[in-house]
């Protein structure tokens, strides 16, 4: 029946070693399940079709590895989270690499599973829908020792969203044409490192969170924000990029207040700022909601249209121990 799941077992799978099995190019019509630990590669041209309905595989298992598969056209039910691969809780370890993913759900779920690797993934929206209603790249619930690196997100909702999950890396992704390329809710403790996000509404969006690391990484062409920092505090953003944020008071998203701005700090406090690199965007950075007790120095503020806007009752220092920002527009001399 369409939408019953199968066991993995149901396939022509072939031995390739110890807990190693090949699956040979085809289409395999349903829903299928891992609930024993193995290691599965496909064979180019193995491709799995859901039929529209459901996930299209679930790991139920510990010790699981999930290499170089195709999903297509699986279900888009938001609300019973469907996803290409679902990661259940008692999946602890689960390797998912390598894959191609195309569809309206969600690419990867992982729901509450500890030490999950999801590498090299490649997965892509449907833009015919409007955003909100398409499933997030990967998604992230209640989990731990996440690794999530070298994926590339296309035209979902959110690239990466990380809710309620600690202690996780987000390194090396590439994040084009969505919402929010990294999305942060209730996640402390998560290193962001060397992400490239192109021409999202949002760039990263950290919010309601304490103790990230967010290093390295590029916003390029996004709309509204470069990078948002909502209610975040102890965090580091070092050596981050953004350019040509653009200003998304016009066209179809009308965000109240969203000129294009490089950073935004909105109630945030007690974070490390510096060495960052701020371009070509309406507005370079913006503080304000009580976003105080910030140490904010050598970053570089490039040909922005308005370099700082700051609201707040108490002055700001701009500099540590003498040592302050680069402005581009600076015309005082010694």
């Amino acid at each position: 029946a369409v939408g019953a799941v199968q066991p993995i077992d149901n396939l022509p799978l072939q031995a390739a070693g110890e807990g190693q099995w090949r699956l040979p190019a085809g289409q395999y019509q349903g829903n299928f399940s891992i609930d024993r630990p193995m290691q599965l590669d496909c064979e180019p041209g193995a491709v799995f079709q859901a039929q529209g309905v459901g996930n299209s595989m679930i790991i139920s298992a510990a010790d699981v590895t999930l290499r170089g598969c195709t999903f297509t056209d699986w279900g888009h039910d938001l609300t019973a989270m469907n996803a290409a691969v679902f990661i259940q809780p008692q999946a602890r370890g689960a390797v998912v690499q390598g894959n191609h993913m195309r569809g309206q759900g969600f690419g990867i779920w992982v729901d509450g599973a500890q030490d999950a690797s999801l590498l090299d993934n490649r997965i892509q929206g449907d833009p015919n829908l409007r955003s909100q209603d398409r499933g997030n790249g990967i998604h992230l619930y209640a989990v731990h020792g996440a690794r999530v690196i070298g994926n590339e997100v296309r035209e979902a909702r959110d690239g990466i969203y990380i809710d309620t999950s600690n202690g996780n890396l987000i390194q090396g992704n590439t994040l084009e044409d969505l919402r929010y390329g990294v999305h942060y809710m209730f996640a402390n403790d998560n290193q962001v490192l060397g992400n490239t996000t192109r021409r999202t509404r949002t760039g990263f969006a950290l919010m309601q969170s304490r103790k990230l690391t967010v290093i390295g990484n590029r916003s390029e062409q996004d709309q509204n924000y470069g990078i948002l920092m909502n209610y975040i505090t102890y965090s580091t953003l070092r050596d981050n990029f953004v350019s040509d944020v653009r200003d998304g008071t016009t066209g179809d998203t009308m965000i109240p207040g969203a000129e294009g701005k490089a950073l935004f700090i909105y109630n945030s406090l007690f974070n490390v700022i510096e060495g960052n690199h701020f371009e070509r965007s309406p507005v370079g950075i913006h503080l304000t909601a009580g976003s105080e007790d910030n140490r904010i120095q050598n970053n570089a503020f490039i040909d922005n249209q308005r370099q700082v806007k700051y609201v707040a009752t108490r002055l700001q220092e701009w500099s540590v121990e003498g040592h302050g920002n680069y402005w581009s527009d600076y015309l005082a001399w010694e």
